[in-house]
């Protein structure tokens, strides 16, 4: 094995990270790895390239990722450890990444367990006086043109009434890249208020925080931020210190 670099660096250690890759995810439909190398750099300790891409990644809260790509320029390696199958930088190395999160899987991690539950029992004021909230519904609809529609149906439990609101908000970036907040631009409906909408825009934001999408040794910071019809583009800076391995 550490006679033939060549094939280490181009396939095996390629192989070594997409596992390691995997270990870290709920589910993943599909994981490539492709390390580029040559028996020159390689005994030098230096990999060319490494392009990382997923697809159907599930992360955290019932978080689907439709697709991640990440790539980087040439990486600086361990080359003994590289050869017992530990992929070790011995120094971090800058890298692009692109996310592709569909409307369907926003709104599926909107049903999950975790989020519901921060949208029960909610304590708000209305028209001066205390109400409890259940949040029924929530859908998110991705128009085009950088805007997001967030649809809500929600049950007053003092009333038994179920009313419902939808709002129109741009996002934008907020946490030195983390986290994505949303501007309102107008809303409409039945008990209107202000928190209401707050708290639900804080719960997409809270799944949309790029934090969320970090693997051990490779975080994620936001640079720009495309709301494209039916699709979330994320374009992201990232710094990876260490690469996954079995």
């Amino acid at each position: 094995m550490a006679q033939d670099p060549p094939d280490l660096g181009n396939q095996v250690l390629s192989k070594v990270v997409e596992i390691g890759i995997a270990t870290q995810l709920d589910h993943s439909e599909e994981i490539d790895v492709d390390i580029r190398t040559n028996p020159g750099s390689f005994i030098q300790g230096k990999v060319d390239s490494i392009e990382i891409s997923g697809k159907g990644l599930v992360v955290k809260q019932d978080l689907r990722v439709e697709t991640i790509t990440i790539s980087t320029d040439e990486v600086s390696i361990n080359p003994l450890s590289a050869v017992f199958g530990n992929i070790e930088l011995t120094h971090p190395t800058d890298a692009e990444a692109r996310i592709i999160l569909t409307e369907a899987d926003i709104n599926h991690a909107f049903c999950c367990d975790y989020v519901q539950t921060k949208l029960r029992g909610l304590k708000m004021d209305m028209d001066g006086h205390p109400v409890t909230i259940d949040v029924q519904q929530v859908t998110l609809d991705l128009p085009g043109e950088n805007k997001f529609v967030i649809a809500t149906t929600f049950l007053m439990r003092e009333e038994n009434e179920v009313k419902s609101f939808s709002a129109t908000a741009i996002p934008q970036i907020h946490e030195n890249g983390n986290r994505i907040s949303l501007e309102i631009l107008a809303a409409e409906g039945q008990g209107l208020t202000l928190k209401l909408i707050m708290v639900i825009f804080e719960q997409l934001s809270a799944l949309l925080d790029l934090r969320n999408f970090n693997i051990p040794g490779i975080a994620l910071r936001l640079d720009r931020l495309e709301a494209q019809q039916g699709r979330l583009v994320i374009h992201a800076k990232t710094q990876i210190a260490q690469l996954p391995s079995i």
